[in-house]
């Protein structure tokens, strides 16, 4: 459960930086936005969401935190 709430928290704070980006291409603001999207909290929060899906597609944890564990 802790996974998918982080998860959900991440995805959260995505969708507030894309309403951001929004915000700025609405306003006709193209540098800000080109900064916002390559250097800025949108590519920051997507690096975060992809951080935690990369880990958890590798890890081979159980969902105890223990390695490999099978039904007993």
């Amino acid at each position: 459960m802790k996974y998918a709430r982080q998860t959900q928290e991440a995805l959260d704070r995505l969708d507030q930086a894309l309403s951001q980006l929004r915000g700025l291409i609405k306003r006709g603001d193209q540098k800000e936005s080109l900064h916002f999207m390559e250097k800025g909290i949108l590519k920051e929060r997507f690096e975060e969401l992809q951080s935690m899906i990369t880990i958890s597609s590798t890890g081979t944890l159980g969902s105890r935190g223990t390695q490999n564990v099978g039904r007993i």
